[in-house]
């Protein structure tokens, strides 16, 4: 047995009985959630920082899509921040770092 206590993606429960296992799991409620995703997105990154690809991105993605749903928010209006944000200020394609501004 080991013991994990990590917010998991929904069908994983399903997928270890479907192994042939057994686990133990509850449903946290929302102010849980948000703290286990806030938990859950450093994992995530890290793992990013890690592995650095597509996959390690998609997770990030599916938490802060879960992190936005917990806030009163549909995925659809964080992307739609996204694209405003980007449009007000650009993106983050050209690489340019700040280094000082005058007074």
């Amino acid at each position: 047995m080991k013991d994990y206590n990590k917010l998991v993606r929904d069908k994983i429960p399903e997928i270890i009985k479907e192994s042939g296992r057994q686990c133990d799991y509850i449903i946290a409620d929302k102010k849980e959630q948000l703290e286990l995703l806030i938990n859950k997105l450093d994992e995530e990154v890290l793992e990013f920082k890690e592995d650095r690809n597509l996959e390690e991105l998609a997770d990030i993605m599916e938490v802060l899509f879960a992190l936005a749903n917990n806030l009163g928010f549909k995925e659809e209006e964080l992307i739609k921040k996204r694209e405003e944000k980007k449009g007000e200020r650009g993106g983050f394609e050209d690489g340019i770092v700040l280094q000082k501004v005058y007074e």
